[in-house]
């Protein structure tokens, strides 16, 4: 995808076109998959998981996903790393462990 193309696209249109799939991320230039409002500590995700890049990212480029909320800045996440790959990186068996501090 060219920097023209990307620049005529917005995120919203973006996300428009995968309704209810993929959401914002802190980032205007990543979207990623959803995750429940709550879920069980060391249980597999409903959907398999992951980052989508807007931009150019190269193939290779390792991704590292942190979670947390205002009680738990950083959870602890199991396999939370993946490699990129046509900008998309898909993370296998994701899961949140302990206190992940999705919840109350």
């Amino acid at each position: 995808m060219t920097s023209d193309i990307l620049a005529e696209r917005t995120l919203g249109d973006f996300l428009s076109e995968h309704p209810g799939e993929l959401v914002r991320t802190g980032s205007p230039h990543f979207v990623c998959t959803g995750l429940p409002a709550h879920w069980r500590s060391n249980k597999t995700l409903p959907v398999g998981f992951k980052v989508v890049a807007l931009g150019e990212v190269m193939d290779g480029t390792i991704v590292t996903v942190r979670a947390g909320n205002d009680e738990n800045y950083c959870a602890e996440l199991r396999n939370c790393t993946a490699v990129m790959k046509n900008q998309v990186a898909k993370f296998n068996d994701l899961r949140f462990v302990g206190r992940s501090g999705r919840g109350e």
